[in-house]
């Protein structure tokens, strides 16, 4: 599995980051490997996972979103028995550490915000183990080369992504995708 995400990021490392139910069907209409659902609840989840897949894209399931449950172990037991999404996105360290345990492909995310962030971060990685990372703001390519160089993980850029600069400076800098929801991206 971790294989195939990787090859789908390959093949386009821009993902769609649908924050509205109306989204799913541009999302996966467009050029997009990968699609992080933001905007589901545990009624319409396993739904949009299978239109995803329909499109031959992966669906990846922001945990810390998904409405209508709860925020501990069984949350995402459900989630990987169910809904059955091809990974989770989560900045709790729980979740990625019960999701690891559970085979879940991971990917913890990081609010960067001054050096006691990007630390705490460095130590959640070695602790956790993520399959993944996605550091935000994603217009940091400074950073970005700094998160490249300390661990040996793939890094996505999200947040305050809105050009196609902002996607090639993150892809300079060493991020292997950034994720937007800026629509117009999708198709690059």
């Amino acid at each position: 599995m971790k294989e195939n995400i990787f090859n789908h990021i390959e093949s386009n490392p821009v993902i769609a980051a649908v924050q509205n139910i109306e989204d799913v069907e541009i999302a996966a209409a467009s050029e997009v490997g990968m699609i992080i659902l933001m905007c589901a609840n545990i009624m319409n989840a396993a739904e949009m996972v299978e239109r995803i897949r329909k499109s031959q894209k992966l669906a990846i399931i922001h945990i810390d979103f998904l409405e209508g449950i709860g925020r501990d172990q069984k949350a995402v037991e459900y989630v990987a028995t169910s809904i059955r999404p091809d990974g989770i996105i989560s900045t709790r360290n729980s979740h990625i550490k019960y999701a690891k345990q559970l085979g879940i492909f991971t990917i913890q995310r990081f609010f960067l915000i001054d050096n006691k962030s990007y630390e705490t971060a460095l130590l959640s990685v070695k602790t956790n183990k993520p399959d993944m990372i996605e550091v935000m703001p994603g217009v940091m390519p400074s950073i970005i080369r700094r998160i490249t160089r300390d661990l040996s993980i793939p890094v996505i850029a999200g947040g305050l992504i809105s050009t196609k600069q902002d996607i090639m400076e993150a892809l300079e800098a060493g991020a292997i995708a950034a994720s937007t929801g800026k629509k117009d991206l999708w198709e690059l």
